[in-house]
């Protein structure tokens, strides 16, 4: 596990970009995983700046995105595939059919989780898979359970997720109480893993998740057990870790 510390967000985000562009340089048709919510909002700012200035091109990328509020259609602004048609996709040249976000409309959540699952595998996996660090320790939707979830499922957001994400949307009534996610296994089975974290909020669990026992109670605390782990953190963040 490598650990970058920056001084603030614009800094983390230009770190993670730097990773993530690199990547697609030495591996054009690579398969990237990627997240949504506040954090990696800056990362994808600065991509789509380098790409503007013709250092990196999305032609040939892929990608697989975590997670999506089950029950929001995808014109809906608060569904994830809004969100990445807002922050990246729609501002690079990357091809739609090759952007993949799980379906939150499918009322079947055993067939859309089985054939998400199945569509990762047909690509050979996820290159580099973007995360960022929720409050109770969840990536992705995987919050904190009696095991760790193995593939793509369908989730009950917590209490705390829901109020964490309440700021979306006009009321916390309004907020979707399930969302279809990666599962750990899936993450885990990425070749790389690119975490973001910043801000002194988050630096309780970044030292509980990296520096306390692997539990399912801290979902992201599985991660100390892959193999190439990068995390680029503010120094807020870091704050709590041993030194």
């Amino acid at each position: 596990m490598k650990i970058y510390e920056t001084k603030d967000y614009q800094e983390m985000s230009r770190q993670a970009a730097n990773i993530l562009s690199a990547q697609v340089i030495l591996k054009p048709d690579c398969v990237l995983g990627l997240a949504t919510g506040s954090t990696p909002i800056g990362t994808y700012d600065q991509l789509v700046d380098w790409y503007n200035k013709g250092d990196v091109d999305f032609s040939q990328v892929r990608t697989v995105n975590l997670d999506e509020y089950r029950g929001l259609t995808r014109d809906n602004d608060q569904s994830y595939y809004y969100f990445m048609h807002q922050h990246l996709f729609d501002r690079v040249n990357i091809k739609l059919e090759n952007t993949n976000v799980p379906d939150g409309t499918q009322e079947d959540a055993e067939k859309e989780c089985a054939r998400y699952e199945a569509l990762i595998e047909s690509m050979g996996g996820v290159d580099i898979q973007l995360l960022g660090l929720g409050h109770n320790g969840h990536i992705g939707f995987n919050e904190p359970a009696a095991d760790f979830a193995v593939t793509t499922h369908c989730v009950d957001l917590t209490e705390s997720t829901i109020e964490a994400n309440k700021r979306f949307f006009e009321s916390a009534d309004d907020v979707p109480r399930q969302a279809y996610t990666m599962g750990i296994g899936t993450i885990m089975k990425a070749k790389k893993i690119l975490l973001v974290v910043n801000g002194e909020g988050k630096a309780d669990i970044v030292a509980k998740a990296f520096f306390g026992p692997v539990t399912p109670e801290v979902p992201a605390s599985i991660l100390q057990l892959h193999r190439d782990v990068t995390i680029v953190a503010d120094k807020a963040a870091l704050s709590k870790i041993p030194r």
